[in-house]
């Protein structure tokens, strides 16, 4: 695998869940873990369910499109509980797409919040998402990627961080654009 293969990552601004009903989501583009090459921003529900729909359209309207070789996630859900169909992702994009997180989620917690506040159908794409691997100090789950390719690509663009370089920097632009400064780990 290129050094210096192109990916991006999307993470979300922060946001007010009693007073917005959307937020913005920002992808950066790097060339491996070494240089940004831009950055991408698209708005999604809060809590809604447009994530996989807005994401696969703000990469397809892209000019970075051709040279995509993998989409980076910052777990499955943006915007509290948008939760992104990494496969259908995969299917709109054709690119792979790994979800990075920095622990191993609870998955029965997450269900029982979708229940709670109404959002069972969410619950299936917690379990269509598959199996969680680990790779590295961190754990990913993967769709259009096997699971060595996946954690290699995690490998070669953490070059800061255990966290890979275009989700590190994606999150610190979301942080900037909506608190007005970066604040903590990425």
């Amino acid at each position: 695998m290129k050094r210096e293969i192109r990916v991006i990552g999307i993470d979300d601004a922060a946001f007010d869940k009693f007073s917005q009903e959307k937020t913005r989501i920002f992808g950066v583009v790097f060339r491996g873990g070494l240089f940004v090459e831009g950055v991408l921003s698209s708005e999604v529900d809060v809590d809604g369910g447009n994530a996989t729909r807005v994401i696969s359209e703000m990469i397809l309207k892209s000019h970075f499109l051709p040279q995509l070789r993998a989409i980076l996630l910052d777990g499955i859900a943006v915007a509290g509980f948008n939760l992104i169909d990494i496969h259908e992702l995969n299917k709109r994009t054709g690119i792979p797409v790994i979800v990075v997180m920095r622990r191993l989620p609870k998955t029965d917690d997450m269900k029982d919040a979708l229940k709670k506040l109404g959002m069972e159908d969410k619950i299936s794409l917690l379990e269509k998402a598959g199996r969680i691997a680990r790779a590295g100090k961190v754990f990913i789950q993967f769709a259009g990627i096997g699971e060595s390719e996946a954690a290699e690509i995690v490998s070669l663009t953490a070059t800061r961080s255990f966290i890979p370089e275009p989700l590190r920097v994606a999150h610190l632009i979301a942080q900037g654009f909506s608190l007005g400064e970066s604040r903590g780990a990425a």
